[in-house]
């Protein structure tokens, strides 16, 4: 019975054209594979900044992919806020133009200070459920440090130094009366008085810069309310 038969020759020349057939196409179908842009994380698509059709090279920008979830909060703190804000701690913010407050946790400090401005960087991570903070948000950011039972808090702008002093005014008899206070804790708008100030005292809160003692005053409004 005849069968087909081929030389060892013939034979080692198709097989060897064969792998260079594949070869071929492994080069064709990863050349195919670097035209697709594949997002190395989850995120938002930004703006494209290509036509369809150009040529690009691999230093052009097409795309910003951006993450946006969870938001990542990059803020400084002074020397005497370290130990007070470990990794974490929880803290609540703000961003403008939004009425809402966001919690976020402490999850890293810097290693050491900043030579030049003496603050040290810390990061926050914001879970941001839905997308609905952008990155690149400025932010207003408080936590609390320490907890000061029936503290007097004053508005900032109703206290003035002079001379080494820090000095108030209240209201009494129609007059102004200037009274020496000594100053704890602050906050962006207000601080604590330690001494100085007692309950039941009104304080002048406008116009502080042109009040001396003794000087007659009218009150327009009184807010029955200085402690925290």
């Amino acid at each position: 019975m005849e069968k087909d038969a081929i030389s060892q020759e013939t034979y080692q020349t198709v097989t060897t054209e064969l792998e260079k057939l594949k070869a071929d196409i492994d080069l064709i179908q990863s050349r195919i594979a670097q035209t697709e842009l594949r997002a190395p994380f989850s995120g938002v698509i930004g703006l494209r900044h290509v036509s369809v059709g150009a040529y690009a090279t691999p230093t052009v920008v097409i795309s910003k992919l951006t993450k946006i979830s969870p938001l990542k909060l990059e803020f400084s703190m002074n020397e005497n806020q370290v130990r007070q804000i470990p990794p974490g701690t929880e803290l609540s913010f703000k961003v403008e133009n939004d009425l809402n407050t966001y919690n976020a946790v402490v999850y890293a400090v810097e290693s050491q200070l900043d030579p030049k401005t003496l603050t040290l960087k810390a990061r926050a991570r914001y879970a941001n459920p839905g997308g609905k903070l952008k990155p690149g948000l400025s932010a207003s950011m408080q936590t609390l440090i320490s907890e000061v039972p029936d503290a007097i808090m004053i508005p900032s702008i109703s206290s003035i130094t002079e001379l080494g002093r820090d000095i108030a005014y209240i209201y009494k008899n129609g007059v102004a009366q200037e009274v020496e206070i000594t100053k704890g804790y602050r906050t962006s708008s207000s601080v604590q008085v330690l001494s100085g100030l007692s309950a039941g005292d009104t304080l002048l809160t406008t116009g502080v810069m042109q009040l001396r003692n003794g000087l007659p005053v009218k009150i327009s409004e009184i807010i029955s309310n200085t402690t925290e």
